[in-house]
């Protein structure tokens, strides 16, 4: 199943009841929040993530966010999270749990024409410190 760009340019959107959402199946969520970036926050506890392998730009542009918790993520098939938080400027916290590994390589890039902030870069630490002994990680910037 297939959820890539779901709520893609939604970006008047403020909130988002995920709750009837199924999602057991899916495979694919590249792009899911794309360019949403009236969110402010956003409920991820009913996504069910086991059988996803794609999770690219999955928050790209979703600059209105200042933390997610994706503690109930299970990303043990991920193979892609390239730019996954591409463009989140205002996102200051990302809190991982047991079940959250990176894959392989995260890109984290700010917006064009921005420099990457200490700030910015702190965050990807942590969580990479907390979750990934082999974390190749690409900061462009």
């Amino acid at each position: 199943t297939d959820m890539s760009e779901m709520f893609h340019g939604c970006s008047s959107l403020t909130s988002l009841d995920l709750t009837p959402l199924n999602t057991a199946k899916v495979t694919n969520m590249e792009s899911m929040f794309y360019s949403c970036s009236g969110l402010t926050s956003l409920d991820l506890t009913p996504l069910n993530t086991a059988n996803v392998t794609s999770m690219k730009s999955m928050f790209y542009s979703c600059s209105g966010l200042t933390s997610l918790d994706l503690t109930s993520f299970n990303t043990a098939k991920v193979t892609n999270m390239s730019s996954m938080f591409y463009d989140c400027s205002g996102l200051t916290t990302i809190k991982t749990g047991v079940t959250f590994k990176f894959a392989e390589q995260i890109t984290f890039s700010p917006a064009h024409g921005e420099t990457l902030s200490a700030r910015h870069l702190m965050v990807i630490i942590t969580m990479a410190r907390k979750t990934a002994a082999n974390l190749n990680m690409h900061c462009v910037g």
